[in-house]
């Protein structure tokens, strides 16, 4: 067996394609949402796919706006999967909002699902991995973290912070072998945004899975999804024309 891996946002898009894709390379893994039955669901899934039959899939539920509860309930699940190698920080929302028109309350939820939320779950990651000398963090943040894009300006907010917070995090760890991971997908095509496919590059969610895989056991500090274009456009990102983004507003 590789190792372990907890994800969090497991139950659906990314998160769910990460499980299959983890299970399918010889993980053990631990996977969180808020809905139990989709959690129960996808464990029976991936344990039909295990083709060694010696894989662990442990499950529990975590909300993590309610992130006072994201320490306990990861502790638990550490202990309940005995070793834990990779931490991937996933859970996360998108909405389109308006800046001005009502919107503000919408926008607060994002910043405290993808910033706070996934604050919270690092901390949990490092606590566990300081006294064990190692282990990697792996955050799933986005290009938006690059550019700002109309009715998405909370969104690009919360994943700049939480890419800025993963960069400072990694500088500050690197001395105690935890290595930190930052991913920035580009369009994925999930139910979470689901006229995602007007967008250009707009990939699947296994792809992508795929692709994350990858980087992580690459042990590469920063990995972009799908890799062609972003990786080579991405000394664009920030200098491109507002009437670029303006049209798929």
């Amino acid at each position: 067996m590789k190792g372990t891996a907890v994800i969090t946002g497991a139950s659906t898009g990314i998160g769910r394609a990460l499980a299959f894709e983890f299970v399918r390379r010889g993980y053990h893994v631990g996977l969180t949402a808020r809905r139990l039955p989709a959690l129960v669901e996808l464990r029976e899934e991936l344990l039909a796919a295990d083709k060694t039959g010696k894989l662990r899939i442990e499950i529990t539920t975590l909300d993590v706006d309610d992130d006072a509860s994201v320490g306990p309930i990861m502790a638990t699940l550490f202990e309940n999967l005995g070793a834990v190698d990779i931490v991937v920080v996933n859970a996360g929302i998108n909405d389109f909002t308006s800046v001005g028109k009502g919107d503000f309350a919408r926008e607060k939820q994002l910043l405290q699902t993808n910033l706070i939320g996934a604050i919270a779950t690092v901390h949990a990651a490092v606590e566990y991995f300081r006294p064990r000398g190692a282990g990697h963090i792996v955050g799933i943040s986005s290009l938006a973290a690059l550019q700002g894009m109309p009715k998405q300006a909370a969104y690009c907010a919360s994943k700049a912070g939480f890419s800025m917070y993963l960069d400072a995090a990694r500088i500050e760890l690197k001395h105690k072998n935890i290595r930190i991971t930052k991913i920035l997908p580009g369009f994925v095509k999930t139910s979470i945004m689901p006229h995602i496919g007007k967008y250009p590059f707009a990939v699947t969610a296994e792809q992508a899975a795929t692709e994350m895989v990858t980087i992580i056991e690459s042990g590469k500090a920063l990995g972009f999804v799908p890799a062609f274009p972003w990786k080579w456009l991405r000394p664009l990102f920030g200098h491109l024309p507002d009437s670029i983004w303006k049209k798929f507003s």
